[in-house]
């Protein structure tokens, strides 16, 4: 089978028969190895758009040799600046390994044991698919604008890395001049880094693109909730969370940083002296206050040790003093009184909630008065919780057609009679507030007509352009490095032989003894990567 093997990258070769020039509209290649699918339906079309707007195509591409150029040499900085590293014996500086996995791949380096849903898959997939099709597309209109038409198109598996080639006909890229080689070797690059631009810009404006169907920061929406969520069984599809601890939520990403906040002030809580040992120690407390009468009524508790007990479906509370006043001495002394002689109470989690709320771990202030006094009806109690237990309110909204179509979508949670709506409901979470932070399924629109299947739709397009965002700016990256086998390889030669002062020979040593190292230090740095993740 004569014929031969145009790369869009490196160096091409005439005498390579792996690929015919002249294909069907569809064929294949499978081997033990590698499998590919060989297509050559659009190469008309995209010649002849090409050649129709070649001047206009051909000062875009401009513009992408100047971007690329820019960023093949910073990413070469940055692996310069790791290879001085690791021949230093410096691994301390793992700056570099959390941005590229936070921003390049999307994940956040503080979570160990990453995990990844079937439908994370799907959008991975989608989204591979988008930046490949974007990045070959632009080699193929670079290429017809300089009246170069592609044989083929190949998407191909080379072991279990998938991926996509452009086949052109050698003697027609040999003839070309550097400045036309190089936009057609930079436009893949190019092209991924204006389709990073189109989804931030699209993730900006979906607010006011969806305006019209939905109402968006007005209170996360619940998709989904897992049979296996702490959660489950308070929350289901369709509620709206409207605070937690009376933090009003306005979006899914409130929803994650105030739960941030809310385990680091548990986790500060923790390193005190336990309550039982020294009620003053108490940083940052919730409490209620509890009616003497109802005080009477509770149950007390029996103390073993340091610790207490209550009866199942009952919570320990404890008397706390003012946090934000100075106490004489002897009222400390009458609070140890209290304790020693066993001032502590169980209560249902259901009676306290509808109480008015004293300390300074609150969200918001019930009234004018001191953050935790109470008035001569009642104390403030603080529930008492052992290590690393977390007591936060959760309040939303689950609207019913027959009790809340008088009462609109729109509530106000700073409302005191926000408590009396038949479509708020408060319960309580009591146990690691990391575990919920990712235990339901929340998206920040709400559809303002009743439509579940439209409920899903903008955290799709949301998670969509994401994941289409961080793939496309990989691949950008990815095909920047100074490595084998990709853009860079190609872009780095045609630059090389630039410096006619030297000889064939060699800036030929030259760009191998770079491209060799830049694929070394690449390798280097997405271990480090890898290893940050893991």
């Amino acid at each position: 089978m004569e014929g031969r093997r145009v790369r869009r990258f490196g160096r091409w070769r005439s005498n390579q028969t792996l690929f015919p020039v002249r294909v069907n509209r569809l064929s294949n290649a499978v081997s033990c190895w590698y499998c590919d699918c060989k297509s050559s339906i659009l190469n008309e079309p995209l010649f002849h758009f090409g050649r129709r707007y070649s001047r206009f195509l051909k000062a875009w591409f401009s513009m992408g040799v100047g971007f690329s150029l820019a960023v093949l040499s910073a990413v070469t900085m940055i692996l310069l600046s790791e290879i001085v590293q690791i021949l230093c014996l410096y691994y301390g500086n793992t700056q570099l390994s959390n941005v590229m996995s936070e921003y390049l791949f999307g994940f956040s380096s503080t979570i160990s044991g990453l995990t990844i849903s079937v439908a994370d898959v799907g959008y991975l997939c989608m989204s591979s698919f988008i930046s490949v099709s974007v990045h070959e597309l632009g080699h193929a209109l670079a290429a017809a604008s300089e009246g170069i038409q592609m044989e083929y198109i190949a998407v191909f598996l080379a072991v279990l890395f998938p991926g996509a080639l452009l086949a052109f006909d050698h003697e027609l890229l040999q003839a070309l001049s550097k400045v036309p080689a190089l936009r057609i070797y930079c436009a893949g690059v190019w092209h991924n880094a204006v389709l990073c631009a189109v989804c931030a810009w699209a993730l900006f404006l979906q607010p006011l693109i969806l305006y019209p169907f939905y109402i968006h920061d007005e209170g996360p929406m619940v998709l989904d909730v897992s049979p296996t969520s702490p959660l489950s069984g308070h929350l289901s599809p369709g509620d709206v969370i409207m605070s937690l601890d009376d933090f009003r939520i306005n979006n899914a990403q409130e929803w994650s940083q105030i739960i941030s906040v809310l385990a680091e002030h548990s986790y500060q809580n923790s390193q005190n002296h336990s309550l039982l040992e020294n009620p003053m120690k108490r940083s940052i407390a919730k409490g209620y206050c509890i009616p003497h009468s109802l005080v009477e009524e509770g149950k007390h508790v029996s103390l073993e040790g340091n610790g207490a007990s209550c009866p199942d479906e009952l919570s320990a509370f404890i008397t706390i003093p003012c946090l934000d006043q100075a106490m004489p001495d002897d009222d400390i002394l009458e609070v140890n009184h209290q304790r020693d002689g066993g001032v502590l109470r169980c209560f249902y989690a259901e009676d306290v909630l509808k109480l008015e709320k004293c300390g300074d771990g609150w969200g918001r202030l019930h009234s004018n008065r001191s953050s935790c006094l109470c008035s001569k009806e009642g104390a403030c109690f603080l529930p008492l919780l052992s290590t690393g237990v977390a007591w936060v309110e959760i309040t939303y909204s689950s609207p019913s057609p027959l009790q809340c179509s008088q009462l609109g979508r729109k509530h106000v949670i700073n409302d005191d009679n926000s408590r009396e709506n038949p479509c708020v409901k408060t319960f309580v979470f009591v146990g690691d507030v990391i575990s919920i932070k990712h235990s339901v399924l929340l998206t920040s629109y709400q559809p303002r007509w009743s439509a579940k299947f439209g409920a899903h739709l903008p955290y799709v397009l949301e998670r969509l352009l994401m994941f289409t965002f961080h793939v496309s700016l990989t691949l950008a990256l990815l095909n920047s490095l100074p490595v084998y086998f990709l853009d860079g390889e190609a872009i780095s030669e045609v630059i090389i032989h630039y410096f006619r002062i030297l000889s064939p020979r060699r800036r030929r040593t030259i760009l191998q003894y770079f491209l060799f190292g830049g694929t070394v230090a690449s390798i280097l740095v997405f271990v480090r990567i890898f290893l940050v993740l893991l």
